[in-house]
């Protein structure tokens, strides 16, 4: 059976971005290192991928410009705009709960939320979320945008594995 997979990276003190939305920042502990961590493998388990608005834009327009760094795969973009679907990437205000049991209805690989923070916490706050895969960073950054909001409910996990490369730690749970 399909599962939805929260992939995401955060800072040490559970940032996923600057105020400003800034993700450079995003990097092991040696710029040299020629470790690449879980995303090759990860990417290979899934086949849609849904996102919030504010992070398409961020990838159209600042981290993969004129190159959209899914082919081959369905992304869901959640908003209230009017932008015009095709066929890999589908623009959607449908509730997430009604999307995500219609994916997963189809036949396929995993489905994977990307982000940002206001998707991940709408799909918490549905029990919607079946792995949290999440690489920890070495930053601090203080202050910026939270990974989970503070008016989550408790979620109970079990550890399935964890990996360490680069001074970046991935920790793999599913709900208990």
């Amino acid at each position: 059976m399909r599962k939805v997979i929260l992939y995401i990276a955060m800072s040490l003190d559970g940032f996923i971005a600057t105020e400003s939305g800034d993700v450079e920042w995003l990097s092991g502990q040696d710029a040299t290192s020629k470790e690449t961590g879980s995303y090759e493998d990860f990417v290979q388990t899934i086949d849609t991928v849904v996102m919030g608005y504010t992070t398409y834009h961020q990838i159209t327009t600042e981290l993969a410009t004129g190159n959209w760094p899914y082919k081959g795969m369905k992304s869901y973009v959640l908003t209230h705009k009017n932008d015009k679907s095709d066929e890999e990437i589908v623009f959607t205000d449908e509730n997430i709960k009604q999307l995500i049991e219609k994916i997963k209805s189809e036949s396929g690989e995993n489905i994977w939320v990307c982000g940002g923070a206001n998707v991940v916490n709408q799909f918490m706050k549905e029990g919607l979320i079946d792995r949290y895969h999440i690489t920890v960073i070495p930053t601090i950054l203080g202050k910026g945008i939270r990974l989970f909001h503070d008016k989550n409910e408790s979620v109970k996990l079990k550890l399935i594995s964890s990996e360490s490369y680069n001074g970046m730690i991935d920790l793999i749970y599913e709900k208990r």
